[in-house]
């Protein structure tokens, strides 16, 4: 696996330059990455940098940068629940991207479909 020793900068990362240049990356170069799938239900949240971004979009699997493991992952490595991307979206101000995916299996690494169906902390009517 790659570590942040070795990640590659955004220089050194093969994505595309005009997609580069519209990223507004955090202090440590990465940025959000909403995670969704065909049918809206928003599944996870995860962060990517140039390379991750990149690694998704040539391979058509969710990559991502761990912030906790130092390393990029592909989801469903692992697991088996893979991501297989269907489209990635660029927000208007260049700081998050939307990664809209079929997924296999869960989502969330506790084992549920979505990370986002345990604590509801506003529901409307």
């Amino acid at each position: 696996m790659t570590t942040r020793s070795t990640r590659l900068t955004a220089a050194e990362s093969a994505l595309d330059p005009g997609v580069a240049a519209r990223l507004k990356r955090d202090a440590d170069g990465l940025v959000c990455a909403v995670v969704q799938s065909r049918a809206g239900e928003v599944l996870m949240v995860g962060w990517m940098d140039d390379e991750a971004l990149h690694r998704t979009l040539t391979t058509g699997r969710g990559t991502y940068w761990s912030r906790s493991r130092q390393e990029y992952w592909v989801k469903g490595g692992t697991s088996g629940h893979v991501q297989h991307v269907h489209e990635v979206r660029l927000d208007c101000d260049g700081d998050a991207v939307l990664v809209v995916v079929d997924q296999e299996g869960p989502a969330c690494h506790t084992g549920t479909r979505t990370c986002f169906d345990t604590d509801v902390l506003l529901a409307g009517d």
